[in-house]
């Protein structure tokens, strides 16, 4: 059979390594036009439909050394024209305001009620897709930036040929926050079919991800370029523990905003995203990754190498791209469409289809859903909020029924919202649509109100808490660390207007939250865990000096996100079975619907809610 998965000694050496102040709190107002903010093309450049600015060859240039050098030339040129157009003094004024009004306006928030944003620093990425490893680093990865000018269209969308490349960062927490603290973890090497065949590293941004049991993160799709956008048929890996990436077969169809959850036997499903046809044109083709031919990549040393998706029987039409898919504990795929009419089940054993209720709310945008925790067992219900900047109300699926939760404070899109250990729910970042901040398409300025996050209680009560440094919209990310610390990033329009440095190679910015939990007393200390694997409604132990002040214990899957599609998170409260020292006896979920096969933080929390800094555990037992 080809592609078989391999041994990590066998591949190693054969793949290529491969401003305004913060205004006090209102609802944010209607949207602005909906026109796209005026610019003129420049001489040699040409103005694509989603607003970008095209990069084209003077003729003369390319007449003597030939079409793609002359592009770069080109790219050059253009490049330096970013600063001049929008300059760095404006940069720095915008970041210097920001962040004053930030400081004022949190001063009225008390960090034990609402938790408190701490540190602001730059990263080399825009963290346009982000996962949490299970070694503790951060995988941030995008696109080659063509444009400095937050006006425009930062990304190569609509290009071909070589500037149409992405780009991938490692951060490792553990070494603080300055340029030491990232690795650069370049994407294979490809020849993209768009009539120039020109290395570049993978564009395989805007692509979708999900973990695979062995704690690699399975990447699919991503922008062959042209056409508004093209659907690529890449498929990748990235392995945390070389961290390096290693490229599997093509998928069948291409694949541009595409979702991907794993199932409950930890295969990975693979729906939507626009075709290798151009903007418009969503495949209603679903994928399996890896076939069932293969075995599914379990242990460390088991790297995918060229192994193949396959297509499975039932289809999945859905009319607008990134789907919110979860894997629920009946073993089923929610699909969530964002057409009210476009809610699904798929039965990955049966591949099959069948209808979900109309959800009551009309379409929606980019904007979260959660699966919402159910004790000690896995979710059975999904809360989807945003997505509608005209709508503050949230929605539950439960039961094969919606019903109308209680709203936030107001409608916001471009949304992410977490699960906190705790297993309350924080939703941070947001914005009035794509590139739209309440001013017009590609305007840097934003309704301020959108920086303030807000948090659900236990009772599902929502309130309005602290204001991030940068408002983030689209292209934005959070996700929760093994410290239980929450990081924030993404948008990249953001993230260049207000850019300390425009001429370093620091594009992004990364903030850091620290929850309420954090401020509520000393935290308590889990120093054990089993090495291995845990079995499915197993009893273990974990060690803690603080063991008696254990009153919870929970599972917190980590997060793989973009566009505000999460389809990884997971919330389980695991069952004591006692204390007896140090020690205190847990058990596992009880099969793998309940949680799927993989790497969980596991945290210990006291009667305050406060968690002791997770450590890593492995749930599913392999292969002997």
């Amino acid at each position: 059979m080809p592609g078989p998965l391999v041994r990590r000694s066998a591949v190693l050496s054969a793949c290529v390594a491969v401003a305004a102040a913060f205004a006090p709190l209102t609802v944010p107002p209607p949207p602005a036009s909906a026109a796209a903010v005026g610019h003129e093309s420049p001489p040699g450049h040409h103005r694509a439909d989603d607003g970008a600015v095209r990069v084209e060859a003077d003729a003369g240039e390319a007449a003597v050394l030939g079409e793609e050098h002359a592009r770069a030339h080109a790219q050059r040129r253009n490049d330096a024209k970013g600063p001049q157009e929008y300059p760095q003094a404006k940069r720095t004024k915008s970041l210097t305001s920001l962040e004053s009004s930030q400081q004022r306006t949190n001063a009225a928030f008390p960090a034990a009620q609402f938790g408190r944003f701490t540190e602001f620093f730059p990263s080399p990425d825009f963290g346009v897709h982000t996962a949490l490893l299970p070694t503790g680093k951060v995988l941030l990865f995008s696109f080659e930036r063509v444009e400095v000018n937050p006006t425009k269209e930062t990304g190569p969308t609509d290009r071909i040929g070589r500037t149409n490349a992405g780009r991938a960062f490692l951060w490792d927490p553990s070494r603080g926050t300055g340029a030491r603290a990232f690795k650069k973890v370049e994407p294979p090497t490809v020849l993209m079919p768009d009539g120039t065949y020109v290395p570049r590293p993978a564009p395989f941004f805007c692509a979708g991800h999900a973990f695979l049991p062995n704690g690699m993160v399975g990447v699919f799709g991503g922008n062959t370029g042209g056409k508004g956008g093209s659907g690529a048929k890449l498929s990748f890996v990235f392995d945390p523990w070389t961290e390096k990436w290693f490229r599997n077969q093509d998928m069948s169809v291409g694949r541009w905003y595409p979702s991907v959850v794993t199932g409950a036997d930890g295969r990975q499903i693979i729906m939507s995203g626009q075709s290798e046809r151009g903007t418009g044109t969503p495949t209603p083709v679903v994928e399996r990754f890896p076939a069932l031919r293969h075995p599914v990549p379990w242990g460390p040393y088991d790297i995918p190498v060229d192994l193949a998706a396959e297509r499975l029987r039932a289809d999945a039409p859905f009319r607008n791209d990134y789907p919110h898919l979860f894997s629920l504990r009946d073993g089923m795929i929610y699909g969530l469409g964002r057409d009210a009419d476009q809610q699904w089940l798929f039965d990955p054993v049966k591949e099959t289809r069948t209808d979900l209720p109309r959800r009551p709310a009309d379409f929606r945008g980019y904007g979260s859903a959660v699966p919402l925790p159910a004790g000690f067992r896995g979710p059975d219900s999904v809360l989807v909020l945003g997505g509608d900047p005209h709508d503050p109300n949230t929605y539950r699926l439960s039961g094969g029924r919606w019903t109308t939760e209680q709203p936030r404070a107001f409608g916001r899109t471009q949304d992410d919202t977490l699960i906190l250990p705790d297993g309350t729910l924080l939703t941070v970042n947001g914005a009035l649509d794509t590139r739209n901040y309440g001013h017009g398409p590609f305007n840097p300025q934003a309704d301020l109100s959108y920086r303030q996050i807000e948090m659900r209680d236990a009772q599902g009560r929502w309130r309005l808490g602290p204001a991030q440094r940068l408002p983030r919209g689209y292209h934005s990310n959070a996700l929760v660390l093994p410290d239980g610390r929450m990081m924030v990033t993404g948008d990249e329009l953001q993230q260049i207007a207000n850019d300390p440095d425009i001429g370093d190679k620091m594009d992004g910015s990364i903030e850091l939250y620290e929850p309420a939990y954090l401020h509520r007393g000393a935290r308590p200390a889990l120093d054990r865990v089993p090495e291995g694997e845990l079995g499915y409604g197993a009893g273990f132990e974990v060690h803690s000096s603080t063991a008696a002040r254990v009153t919870r214990a929970v599972l917190l899957a980590p997060t793989t996100v973009t566009h505000a599609v999460n389809t990884s998170q997971r919330h389980l409260e695991l069952p004591i079975a006692g204390v007896h020292g140090n020690a205190v006896g847990l058990r596992t979920p009880p099969s793998a619907a309940d949680a799927p096969p993989g790497y969980y933080m596991l945290f210990l929390l006291d009667k305050k809610g406060v968690p002791s800094t997770a450590k890593w555990v492995k749930l599913g037992v392999g292969r002997r």
